[in-house]
């Protein structure tokens, strides 16, 4: 019997019945959250995960769950990894690479959120570099490892529709800065980079795609605080009932993993690369104002043309070609 799996799966409810022995994954950001879950969720199912972690004793704490769900050959092993730096990045990918074992899976969960001004260490706006350009380098420098019908999954957000999308000024050095603007567009640019990952690899068979997890109650949203994020919320739940819809619900942690794995692991290559996906399914392209909470992907987050232009910019940013 064909399972039905929607918004309130979990990533167990994904994974049933799925074996991932000898299967290896890369997830970025396994000290909280999203990062923990998707991370025990594979290694119960047997994969063997490499978590990274800019703070690794935190990072040890909090994946005791990993470790003990662990079984039929999964495990654990944790390996530092700071995205505002780009040392730390290049240092870690060439870790990975001299090792030289493949990855059948790269999750690229790590992030922040709606931070106050501020700059990575390499100059570059928070939020912008540490949740893209970060990323473009990790998995651009591991590629090479990632196996033949390997995949990339990139977490991104349905906050991507919040702001329009613009390569003119991607470090706000012109514009004045305003924290929720720069997530949506760093979303945006995950968005963009899975497209464009995903056309320059899909004739080897490597597949990528972006996620979007839900609205969860994580650490990724400390810098709104818990009164603006209850007080948005319950806007949002006033319009829902008004217009004769259920009140919002938050999705559990389990909840917020299961697309990932579901995108990575359960659904067809063919059916997820290139696209943006959330609640187990992919979206469809939705340019019309809709409610936060509603389903859909901007086509611009999904253009092409766009894609190859953030590329060759993130390119020029780092310093590198790839």
């Amino acid at each position: 019997m064909t399972r039905i799996l929607g918004a309130t799966s979990t990533a167990d409810d994904v994974l049933s019945g799925t074996d991932l022995r000898g299967k290896r994954v890369l997830v970025t950001g396994v000290s909280s959250g999203l990062g923990v879950e998707t991370a025990r969720s594979l290694a119960a199912h047997g994969a063997q995960v490499v978590g990274t972690a800019r703070d690794l004793p935190k990072a040890a704490a909090a994946t005791g769950p990993v470790r003990a769900d662990a079984a039929h050959g999964g495990s654990l092993e944790l390996v530092a990894l700071d995205l505002a730096s780009l040392v730390s990045v290049r240092a870690c990918a060439d870790a990975l690479v001299h090792d030289g074992r493949p990855f059948d899976l790269v999750i690229a969960n790590a992030g922040v959120m709606a931070t106050p001004p501020g700059r990575t260490l390499d100059g570059f706006e928070t939020q912008l570099g540490t949740n893209h350009l970060g990323h473009f380098v990790l998995v651009n420098r591991i590629e090479p490892l990632i196996a033949d019908g390997g995949r990339v999954v990139v977490v991104a957000s349905a906050s991507h529709r919040s702001a329009d999308f613009s390569l003119d000024d991607l470090n706000f050095e012109r514009t004045a800065y305003e924290p929720r603007t720069a997530y949506a567009r760093s979303k945006t640019a995950n968005i963009l980079f899975a497209v464009e990952f995903d056309r320059r690899h899909a004739a080897r068979g490597v597949r990528a795609t972006a996620v979007h997890p839900g609205t969860i109650r994580t650490e990724l949203g400390r810098h709104i605080g818990n009164e603006a994020m209850d007080q948005a919320i319950r806007h949002i739940s006033a319009d829902l009932v008004a217009r004769g819809e259920p009140p919002f619900e938050w999705k559990t942690v389990p909840q917020g993993a299961a697309t990932t794995v579901w995108a990575g692991v359960v659904a067809s290559a063919a059916e997820v690369g290139g696209r943006y996906c959330e609640n187990c399914h992919v979206s469809e392209v939705i340019d019309r104002p809709v409610s936060p909470l509603a389903e859909g992907v901007r086509s611009y987050a999904l253009d092409p043309e766009i894609a190859g232009l953030l590329w060759r910019r993130s390119e020029e940013l780092v310093g590198e070609h790839f």
